[in-house]
Order: C-alpha cells, then structure tokens, then sequence
C-alpha cells in the first residue's frame, strides 16, 4: 500500500523544469518518446538529488549535458529515476519506450477504440504524466513544452497536441510529423495528446479582444454528425466568460476530442480538452434533455477550467477543490444564466444531498481541503467538487455579485501563471473588498456536515418575532470536535396568506426588503424582527445559501404555504420536499398522522398543478419523491426493503390522488412540448412526469406509455416511456427493450442507457438481470461507460435489489471490482464506494456486506486506489 501524504510534509519541489521538449514515434504497440529538460535546483535545497517520476516506462539510456550515463550514475526505482551528485543546472535527456496497447487503466498514453482502428490519446490527471514520460510530475512545477508528434500517416493521419502548431510535414517511409509549442508554462498534469483517425467540424470565435480563436471538435467518423451541439455549447461558454468574468482565451485555437473510453467525464487540458463521448455526443434522436443540458454544463466546465485551473492552477493536490470547486461553481451559473436557475439549484442539492451528505457522514467523510491521503485519484469526489462550489457559492452570497467579481479579477491577475492554494484564493477576495475570509478556512478544513436548528417565537404583545439559529457538526473520522463555522442564512418572512413581509431587524431604523443574509457564526445567533402583525413563516435557507441539514419543523400547513407561495422557486420546491419526507416519514413509521401531512402534500400539489404560472420544470421536480438514499439518509439500523415499500406507497397514494390533475396537465403540454427550445424541453420534462405517475396510479395508463415509446420523434420521450414500462415490474416490457436495443445497438452512448433502466429496475431479481446483462455482447468489461451503465447504477441507485436480504447483490458488486480492479483500478475504487454505508444497516444486511469488503481486501493482487478506499470503508487508519 502506498504512503500516506500530509499536506503539513509540503515542501517547494528541490528542481524545477524550465522547459521540456518531447519527440514521440507513435505506434499502438510501442511508442518511442525522447525527452529533454532543463531542470533547475532551488539553491535552499542544494543538498538533494534530482529525482525524475516515471512509473512504467521502459529506460533506454539517460544524459546530462550531452554525456550519457553509465548504469552506476543513476538508480532506477518502481516509481522514479534519481541522478545523485546532480548540482546547479542541467540539460537531461532520456530515451525510452511505452507501450499503449497494454495500458488498460487508462492513465498516461493508451488506445481508444481497439489497436486496428482506435486511435491513441492520453490522461495525466493526477499523476498520469509519469506514465508518459520521466519528469518532475507535480502540479506545483510549471514548464514550457515542446511537443513534436511522428507517426505513419496511413494509420495516424491526425497528430495533436496542447499548445499552438509549430510546424508540420512528411518524413522518410509514409510517416509525418508535426510539432505544438505552448504559449504559457503549465503543469505536467495539464499534458495531451491526441494521435489517430478522426473527423472534425470547425468554426470560429472572435473574442471582446478581437482575435479569432479556430475552435475544431474531433471524433471518430460514426459519431462527429453529434457534435454540433457542443460547438455550440463551446461559443456560448467563451462569449459567457467574457461577459460575465471578463476571461479571454489567450490562444489561437482550441481543439476538442471525444472518446468512448475514459475514466473521467472530461479533461481541460490547455488548448486540447478531452472528452467522454456520453458528455459531448448529441442529438434529439441519441441524446436527452438531460443530456443537452449536461454536455452544455461540461463544455463550459472544461473551458472554464483554462483560467481556474490551467493559468491559475494548484500547488498541490490538496488544493484539488481550488480549481474544482471554483469551476462547478462557475459552470452551475453559466448554465443557471442560460437555462432555468431554479431546476440547475435542484438537480445541484438533491445531488449533494444524495451523494455528498452520503459520503460526509460515513467512513469516507473528508474535508474540501483534505490534510492528507494515500491515493489522490480517490479525491476526486463530491466533496471537493459539489461541497467545493457551494463554499465559493457562499462567499458570492456574502460579498455580492460585484464584488466577488472584483475579488476574482484580483486572483486572476495577481496568480497567472502559478500554482497556488486556497490560502491565496480566499486572500484576494478579501484584499479586492477590504474584507478578512480566514475564517473561511474552516469550512475548507473540516469535514462534516453542519446542522442548522432554526427556532422562532412570535409575541404578539409587542409585534415581534424573534428567530434562533444555533449550528452543530457531527464528529467525522480524525475530527472528534468539530468548530463553528460562518453560515450565511438567507431568510425571510411570510403571512398566511403567502405575502412576504417587510424586515426590520431590532435596531432598525425603517424596514429593508423582504429577504435577508446573516451569517451564523457562532454556536448560535438570535435575530428579533419587529412590527410582525401576526405569527410569520419562516423561509430559510432561501436558494440554498449554505450547504447544511436544516432542522426546522415547522406545521404541515405553513410549508404548504410556501410550497403555493414562495416567490423563490428554490425553496418553493424545498417546501414540496419537506411534506413529501414527513408523509414519507409516517408512511414508513406507520404514524396516525401521516393523513394530515399526506393531505397537505395533496392540496399543494393541486394547486401547483393548477398554476399555468409555474415554471414546468420547477413543478416537475415538485412532483418528483426522492431517491430511497436520500429518504433513508438520516435513519440508523436501515432497512433498505422497508424504505422502498414506504416509499413506493406514498408515490402510488400521491399518483392516484392526483390522476385528474395530472391527466388534465399531461392533456395541456400535448401542444407545447415539440422542439428543442428550453421551454419545450421543459414542458417535455413536466409531461413526461406526469405519465410517470399515471403509469404508476393505473396500469391502463401503460398503454400510453407504448403509444409515446412507438410515436417518440426524440430519445427523452422514447428513454421516458420505455422506464416506466421497465421499472413497472409487473408489466412484460420486453418487446420495447428489444426495439430499442435494435434500434441503437451501434450508439454506444445509447444503449448505455438501456443497461441503466434495467440496472435500475426496482425489483429483487434485478441481480439477475445485471449479472445476465454483464454477458452482454455490448457490454464491455474493459469501458468505464459501460462499467458505470450497468454496475454503478445497479449498486448506487437501485437500494432495492443492490440491498437483497440474502446478499446476492453485495456479491455481485464485490465481484465486478474484483476483476475490474485487475485492468482500470480507478473505476473498481469508485465502484466500491458503494459499500462504504455498511455500518448503518440492519445487522443482517450489516454482517454480509462487511464480509464482502472484507473479501475485497483480501485479494491478491489488489490496486493501491481499491486498498485506498475498502480500509477506509472499513475504518482503518
């Protein structure tokens, strides 16, 4: 197992690269590389050794200054190349060979698509340059490269690489060659190439600067008619970046690739981004709604990445969340500006509920900023991405638009072209607006999530209404006491009627608006507000300020006010959320009042219902219960089955309770819902719900559902239909999976989505179905796309049968990591996260999944990433 790495042990790196020339002679089997670097000591640390990281690469010979060693002037190590005696400054040249064909993890140089006609790209993150080439392969070293690219033009007729084209032409025996320099110094991490047939569509950006950017998307021939949309997607985040951060692309290209095989969902490199082909692929007939928006949300993500994380990038990799963090947040408001800001804010917190809640409460619990780890690819989670882009949420919320803008120009300008951390992050906000934010430290420090207990107390004698907050966060593993932290708390208040009232704080002069952000501070704060004519409702947490539990229960009647009422969309549907988790609670304990909260669920829904006002999508997400992991977060001793049933209750109680509505609803959007305009998506989005729960009220409503799956002009309706009839498990919907699987079995993107409805099909023999399904000739062992499809569905949301009494869903998940562990170690560590809950089931189910990851740990051999994460899951040190 690796070493474990504190971020208190950093120390500056003892040699630089100034700069770094690389020739590759591609080829699938072997690859040749030369590497030149001009390294330079730091004179601090003139009694350390240069050390070269190279994990995997066969050596051929090594030079200093022109003279080549002898095997006794350098020791070679599993992990790296050390030249003692070293001084000063040097030139080093080494020459060695990789192999691509056998790289099946998918980190540094490998093949996409097969040796014959796949092409060759590469992953450098975290650590996936060591891989490629001897360096110094460490975020916090920034060098200019020098890429030059020969290959036989027959079978790699495309050479690419980070950086602009220096030059290119014909060699000797059919082979070219072409050379990019880069415009900036980055990290080695930040590293690409791309070598291979591919298609490409082209356009053009011209920036507030005036200079044409060529903008080029490449992919294999099948797939590049998919690509318009994210060129489009592409133009719309650089004139976005402009606009709203003033950010300019320096370069005069930028090219962008989709793969069918990656570990990630997309990669910024400088210049030459990489991208899984589910997340840049799209058109109505293989691709969602859901998807258009995604493949916008991480086009702009990955673009974004070129000033938070490539000019400005960090230090190490505990600084992980300084680029991540700030990038989702910058993504979740360019899609929130384009689209709808209240559905992005949903789907945003029932993932970090879901999720991130999930993982700060068990054994995998983190900090944003964590204090040390043993493998960095396992760090790559909600936590530093979601929990990450919430903190710099807070911080907006707290200066204003404005000045958060002022403060991020400061970062921009006064960090371009270094590696830094959240330390210099948090600074120049501050110094832009005269503000100390090293309190905010702690929320980069601490794992956890914090509780929020709001308690209000009207006095009608003097027309006040005094509301007390207090916070609490739950030790976490290595933090048995956990500190205040600053919470910005956005408020306000209404009557009964649904009118907001007027704030005026103890103290005031005059009333200011009708919402407020204060920042809970301390173990607790009070807040009196006056001149209250009759008992308020509280509206907390309004857009989700801060990423925290909210203990506040108020009467089923208030929040069915402000579930009809709330003039802000994010807390309206919150207020939906709340009825539906306390009829969901009562359901589940069999408690006498789950009518009251039931019918005040109802009645809300009614009226949204009923509301031509409301925006579609908003009400969509109102009528959607949540997942079974999120209803069963809190509980201890949980019983998956009883969850499910408890849950399957209520939507089937709701679902017949709403029939006329929800038909009279489904009966208005039959109008409004062709096209791909945003408002018809939403409209589809709302529609397509609305069968959902007809199908589920009445199985005659199931013949509509085949009508839509036979007569759908898009994937959204045809993919909608067809799950309602699948996860009807008392319905024989084989015919539609047939069609469906023969009307897609060459979009591999597609039929993902046919393994995920049958891997989410909630019904115990779902094990059988996915062990079936991993037989598949479309499935894959070796695509982390399919992997995630079929497994990672089936283990992380389908609680039913992955949560079978007898195991068998446990074994099945062990096994799958077992063997995929053998080839893409990454992806059998994510994949067994799903087992990190075992010690808040009920003892049976607690006992066999212990045993499972207890057979995981023992295998032999097991990946430094999988060891990483079952000993944690396990409670290891």
């Amino acid at each position: 197992m690796k070493p474990v790495i504190h971020l208190r042990d950093y120390r500056p790196p003892p040699w630089r690269m100034e700069s770094i020339e690389l020739v590759f002679d591609l080829d699938a089997e072997i690859t040749g590389v030369q590497t030149r670097m001009v390294v330079a000591q730091d004179p601090d640390q003139a009694d350390i050794d240069l050390r070269l990281d190279g994990v995997g690469i066969e050596l051929l010979s090594v030079s200093v200054d022109g003279r080549q060693l002898g095997k006794g002037e350098y020791r070679l190590e599993p992990d790296g190349l050390v030249i003692p005696g070293l001084r000063g400054r040097a030139a080093i040249e080494t020459q060695s060979r990789i192999h691509p064909s056998r790289n099946k993890a998918m980190l540094g140089l490998y093949m996409s698509g097969g040796i014959e006609q796949g092409f060759l790209l590469t992953q450098c993150e975290a650590e996936g340059f060591r891989h490629v080439s001897w360096s110094i392969d460490r975020p916090d070293v920034l060098a200019r490269y020098t890429v030059t690219l020969r290959a036989l033009r027959s079978r790699f007729p495309v050479l690419l690489a980070g950086g602009d084209v220096d030059g290119a032409g014909e060699l000797d025996d059919g082979r070219h060659w072409a050379r990019f320099v880069d415009p900036q110094p980055r990290s080695s991490y930040l590293f690409a190439l791309v070598a291979g047939h591919l298609e490409c569509i082209e356009d053009a950006h011209v920036t507030s600067e005036d200079r044409q950017v060529r903008l080029l998307i490449w992919a294999p021939a099948h797939s590049i008619g998919l690509c318009r949309h994210a060129m489009d997607c592409l133009k719309a985040a650089m004139r976005w970046d402009e606009q709203r951060f003033g950010r300019c692309y320096q370069s005069g290209i930028f090219h962008v690739v989709a793969t069918d095989d990656f570990t990630m969902g997309a990669m910024e490199n400088t210049g030459l981004n990489i991208f899984n082909s589910k997340y840049l692929l799209a058109d109505p007939d293989h691709a969602t709604d859901d998807d258009f928006r995604r493949v916008l949300a991480i086009i702009g993500h990955e673009y974004f990445h070129n000033w938070s994380g490539n000019r400005v990038t960090c230090r190490d990799w505990f600084q992980l969340s300084l680029k991540e963090g700030l990038t989702v947040f910058r993504e979740q408001e360019f899609e929130s500006d384009l689209g709808s800001r209240t559905l992005r804010r949903i789907e945003d917190v029932r993932a970090l509920w879901r999720s991130q809640f999930s993982e700060d409460s068990g054994p995998l619990a983190h900090p944003v900023r964590p204090d040390h780890y043993r493998e960095i690819n396992n760090f790559y989670t909600t936590t530093v991405y979601d929990k990450g882009a919430e903190i710099v949420r807070m911080l907006s919320t707290l200066l204003g638009s404005e000045a958060f803008r002022r403060g991020l120009d400061l970062y921009f300008s006064r960090h371009d072209g270094a590696a830094v951390t959240v330390e210099d992050f948090l600074a120049a906000l501050g110094d832009a607006n005269g503000r100390d934010l090293r309190p905010w430290l702690a929320w980069y420090s601490q794992a956890g999530t914090p509780q929020v207990t709001a308690v209000g107390k009207y006095c009608q004698r003097d027309r006040s209404f005094e509301l007390t907050l207090s916070q609490f966060t739950p030790a976490t593993p290595g933090q048995p006491q956990p500190k205040a932290l600053p919470i910005p708390v956005s408020l306000a208040l209404f009557d009964h009627s649904g009118a907001a009232l007027p704030l005026k704080l103890d103290g005031e002069g005059m009333p200011s608006g009708g919402e407020r952000v204060v920042v809970l501070d301390a173990a607790q704060v009070s807040l009196k507000f006056l001149d209250i004519e009759c008992e308020p409702i509280p509206s907390l947490l309004r857009g989700y300020s801060a990423p925290v539990r909210l203990l506040h229960d108020p009467p089923s009647r208030d929040l069915a006010v402000l579930a009809a009422s709330e003039t802000d969309g994010f807390n309206r549907w919150v207020a939906t959320d709340a009825l539906i988790r306390r009829a969901f609670a009562c359901q589940l304990d069999a408690d006498a009042a789950s009518t009251e909260a039931f019918e005040a669920l109802a009645d809300s829904l009614r009226a949204a219902l009923a509301d031509t006002g409301l925006d579609p999508s908003t009400l969509a997400e109102m009528l959607t219960i949540a997942d079974e992991s999120s209803l069963g977060e809190m509980r201890e001793s949980l019983d998956p089955e009883a969850v499910f049933l408890a849950r399957a209750s209520l939507e089937r109680r709701l679902a017949n309770a709403l029939q006329q509505p929800l038909r009279e609803c489904e009966a208005r959007l039959a109008s409004t819902r062709e096209g791909m305009s945003a408002s018809a998506q939403a409209c589809r989005r709302l529609s397509n719900r609305c069968l959902s729960l007809l199908c589920v009220a009445d199985s005659s409503h199931r013949a509509l559902a085949r009508s839509r799956f036979r007569n759908a002009n898009c994937l959204s309706d045809r993919l909608s239909a067809l799950t309602c009839l699948v996860h009807a498990i008392d319905s024989d919907a084989r015919t539609e999976l047939e069609e469906f699987e023969s009307r897609y079995r060459e979009v591999a993107t597609v039929m993902d989505k046919w393994f995920a409805v049958q891997a989410t099909r909630p019904a115990p023999d779902t094990v059988e179905w996915v062990s079936n399904l991993g037989r598949h000739a479309d499935f894959s062992w070796d695509n982390p796309n399919k992997i995630h499809a079929l497994l990672s569905n089936f283990a992380l949301r389908n609680p039913r049968a992955f949560h079978r009494v007898d195991g068998a869903g446990y074994r099945l998940v062990a096994d799958a990591v077992i063997r995929i562990d053998l080839s893409i170690p990454q992806v059998a560590a994510r994949l067994a996260g799903a087992f990190a809950l075992w010690r808040r089931l009920e003892p049976v189910r607690r006992e066999l999944m212990h045993v499972e990851l207890l057979r995981i740990q023992s295998t032999v051999p097991i990946s430094a990433d999988l060891a990483d994460i079952v000993s944690r899951a396990l409670g290891e040190a």
